[in-house]
């Protein structure tokens, strides 16, 4: 009798860890898509301090995973994946929580971006046109038009492998240095800056609840260079790429964080960022000031690149998330499937339909992001925690970079104050400060969906019980480095 043997795919050890930091490029586009609407609220100089302060918490955090990165060199999907990993011994359902609220999340930054990058569009190039069509509670404008285009763009450079998208980051992250860098750097030149305009609205728009409230949505932004993790086993040497492109990706983001915000805000100041309904179109008035329209023109296009950029982050982060949860068991199987090009082509696709929905149903980029960023908030919080237990309970596990035993402390410390901003920011004040319990209400449903599909697939896919703990081991397994090490290389 024949016997068919079909090859298990796996994906393909194509990356160094500097691509892994040039993926991490993308993060200034998701401070460029918040931070107007930050500078309306808190004053150019409330945003420049809170912002420098949420990266610097960002950078904390991806040293702690350098060390969890280093011990699961072989799962897909980065922090969330550690969560589970540390608290199934507890609680097993907190993994699909951590997972799903982590993949949702960055998933959503597709629309986000998409929208952004077609006001900048519009407001620029096609001022004159108003074309808007509702259908419904879905809005048809020019920069849901645009948005969607990109969506599919950034959809056909990944479907087709993984080094189809390096590319496409080297490219887009190369354009995206020099707008950066022109509002980071020229207005301190051109005399453009004053410090005139840095204002602090703080203490009179909210105190410390109004703080607390947008450090809860900055996490989503100036933590995101911890994707990067996301890709452990595409490094050549998971062990060592993945902790260098952390850290790399982190002292980059800190930079750009804290200046950005500055010569923006310097520039411009308060009033004008306010006064602008889209809370993106001001950047095209910020660099008509600095360099003039022709170059204008040019640094808005170099802008737009950069944003997608990030969209193609979001695409290769968010496809690995799903791809990594259904590999440990947590939703259904069909997520976990590889095309013939070794990525996860499924759960691409499934991004791509969800963030053509949101694109299309929410009107302004802050409100799709409040929806997602309850479960990223609460990824952080479980992964950081999660450090602490893999500490108690697994102390002899192999671990390539192990951090000082001060980093115990400063672990929990951030899990505190990340938990301390998911209630303010998503519970407390939700409503008060504008952002909105309904889209608390839509980020709790989309945690709930992720534990329905974990009981889909436990119930019908694995016939097995829901378990709420679950056995761990307190060492790897005795192959698993040489099957890391046997993993296919890309062509």
């Amino acid at each position: 009798m024949a016997h068919a043997e079909v090859e298990e795919r796996q994906l393909l050890k194509a990356m160094t860890w500097w691509d892994g930091f040039v993926i991490a490029l993308a993060n200034p586009g998701f401070l460029i898509a918040a931070l107007g609407a930050s500078i309306g609220v808190l004053g150019t100089t409330g945003a420049f301090v809170l912002w420098t302060v949420s990266v610097c918490i960002g950078a904390l955090q991806n040293n702690v995973y350098a060390e969890m990165a280093t011990m699961f060199p072989q799962k897909a999907g980065g922090i969330s994946l550690y969560a589970h990993e540390a608290w199934r011994k507890y609680f097993a359902w907190i993994g699909p929580i951590a997972t799903f609220g982590y993949w949702f999340a960055w998933s959503s930054v597709l629309a986000i971006n998409g929208y952004v990058i077609g006001t900048l569009a519009q407001a620029q190039w096609f001022s004159d046109t108003t074309f808007t069509q509702d259908v419904g509670d879905f809005q048809w404008s020019l920069p849901v038009w645009i948005g969607i285009g990109c969506i599919i763009a950034v959809w056909l450079f990944n479907i087709f492998g993984v080094r189809p998208a390096v590319w496409l980051s080297y490219v887009t992250g190369g354009l995206l240095i020099l707008p950066a860098a022109a509002l980071m750097f020229l207005p301190y030149i051109t005399g453009d800056w004053s410090s005139d305009n840095m204002t602090w609205e703080i203490g009179t728009g909210g105190g410390l609840g109004l703080a607390m409230t947008w450090l809860y949505f900055m996490g989503w932004s100036a933590y995101g260079f911890e994707a990067v993790a996301a890709f452990a086993p595409e490094y050549h040497n998971p062990e060592t790429d993945t902790p260098k492109a952390l850290r790399a990706s982190a002292a980059f983001s800190v930079v750009v964080y804290a200046l950005l915000p500055l010569g923006v805000g310097g520039t411009l100041g308060t009033a004008a960022i306010a006064e602008d309904t889209t809370a993106i179109a001001f950047y095209t008035d910020a660099f008509n000031a600095i360099v003039g329209t022709a170059l204008g023109h040019v640094l808005v296009g170099c802008l737009i690149a950069g944003l997608l950029l990030s969209m193609n982050t979001a695409t290769m982060d968010g496809s690995r998330a799903l791809y990594g949860i259904s590999q440990d068991g947590m939703t259904t199987k069909w997520l976990g499937r590889l095309n013939r090009y070794s990525v996860p082509g499924i759960a691409m696709t499934l991004d791509v339909i969800l963030n053509l929905l949101l694109i299309s149903y929410f009107g302004y980029p802050l409100d799709i992001l409040a929806a997602g960023n309850l479960g990223y908030m609460l990824a952080h919080v479980f992964a950081l925690s999660g450090f602490l237990l893999l500490r108690k309970d697994r102390p002899d596990w192999p671990r390539p970079i192990r951090l000082a035993a001060a980093w115990v402390p400063i672990a929990a410390l951030l899990a505190a104050v990340n938990l301390a901003f998911i209630i303010v920011g998503g519970f407390i004040y939700a409503d008060k400060y504008g952002y909105g319990w309904d889209k608390t209400r839509i980020g709790l449903i989309v945690l709930a969906v992720g534990l329905l599909l974990y009981v889909y697939r436990k119930v019908v896919e694995d016939h097995t019980r829901v378990p709420f703990r679950e056995e761990t081991p307190t060492m790897p397994p005795a192959d698993e480095r040489q099957t890391a090490a046997a993993a296919p290389a890309a062509l």
